[in-house]
């Protein structure tokens, strides 16, 4: 098939290369976001996809908005038979999603109905789920309600961030798209609507959705900081500073000495070790960073700041 890909992360790179190698499918051109300022010198980037497209001599399209009519009409010229989408990061409208003949099939990171949204990876690791996915589906109107071609499952690991997660599904993910266009082509696939049961939503992390509630069980709060890890970070107040919070364990190798409790957010420096209170039990700081600072080991922070007798996290 005649295809026009659309992307924009590093995340949706796997599924642009496993389309590229295919012997049955032309990538004709790739859309994805218009470039974006980045960096110390605040310079204008091109975007992931938008760089390996260059590598591989692909055309590529940057619409302000996907309802721009220069950009409709070049997508009318080139007629795609189908347009594969891996977190392009704008909305279609109808007057585009008419255009190719076999419509437009995304690659969600998720077992749909579950987790529809812009951040399936997140919520699943915050949830706890032990087993997410991810689905093929044919691109409605609706929030990613479309039928669903195809899925895979993957483990949620105890150690996972969103991050490691998001990686592996791109790669396997990756397989799924490549699968699903050559069964559409060969007409042996076919969508099946979603159920209307199990449907959750999953709407983007703000800032303020990574917040530590040291007062929460530490699974709650290990969770947290591994479903905001890399984006958009969990953090804390310390001295009345902002402090991230990049890693910590509810399992240290290093136990706190019998009989010695912590109040939700209290910290205990020991010399190779952090401890902070929860609601339940304490967890063990890996890695922080200081508001303007690098990541550093929890424990060289600690000596730094030199961590005082009842001193909390979170004021």
């Amino acid at each position: 098939m005649r295809l026009v890909f659309a992307g924009t992360p590093e995340v949706a790179v796997p599924a642009l290369d496993a389309l590229i190698a295919s012997e049955r499918h032309e990538v004709a051109a790739v859309v994805t976001r218009p470039d974006a300022r980045s960096g110390r010198g605040r310079r204008l980037v091109p975007s992931p996809v938008a760089q390996r497209a260059e590598e591989a001599g692909v055309e590529i399209l940057k619409p302000s908005r996907p309802k721009d009519e220069d950009f409709l009409a070049r997508l009318r010229e080139i007629a795609p038979d189908c347009c594969p989408v891996v977190a392009y990061g704008a909305l279609l409208p109808r007057v585009a999603l008419d255009v190719p003949a076999r419509g437009w099939v995304n690659l969600h990171f998720s077992l749909l109905p579950a987790w529809r949204g812009a951040a399936p990876v997140q919520h699943a690791v915050l949830a706890g789920d032990e087993v997410t996915g991810a689905s093929t589906f044919l691109i409605e109107e609706g929030l990613d309600s479309g039928p669903v071609y195809g899925v895979i499952t993957e483990k949620v690991r105890e150690t996972d961030t969103s991050g490691d997660l998001l990686t592996r599904l791109a790669f396997a993910g990756a397989g799924l798209m490549a699968a699903t266009m050559d069964g559409i082509e060969d007409g042996t696939l076919r969508a099946v609507p979603q159920s209307e049961e199990g449907i959750s939503l999953a709407p983007k992390l703000e800032v303020e959705d990574a917040r530590v509630d040291w007062s929460a069980p530490a699974l709650r709060v290990d969770r947290l900081v591994r479903g905001c890890t890399p984006a958009p970070g969990a953090w804390t107040l310390f001295r009345g500073e902002r402090l991230k919070i990049r890693s910590l364990t509810q399992r240290p190798g290093q136990p706190l000495p019998d009989g010695v409790e912590l109040a939700p957010g209290e910290l205990r420096a020991g010399k190779n070790s952090v401890w902070a209170g929860t609601g339940s039990h304490p967890v063990e700081l890996l890695w922080v960073q200081p508001q303007g600072k690098k990541p550093m080991a929890a424990a060289d922070w600690a000596r730094g700041v030199r961590v005082g007798e009842g001193e909390r996290l979170g004021e």
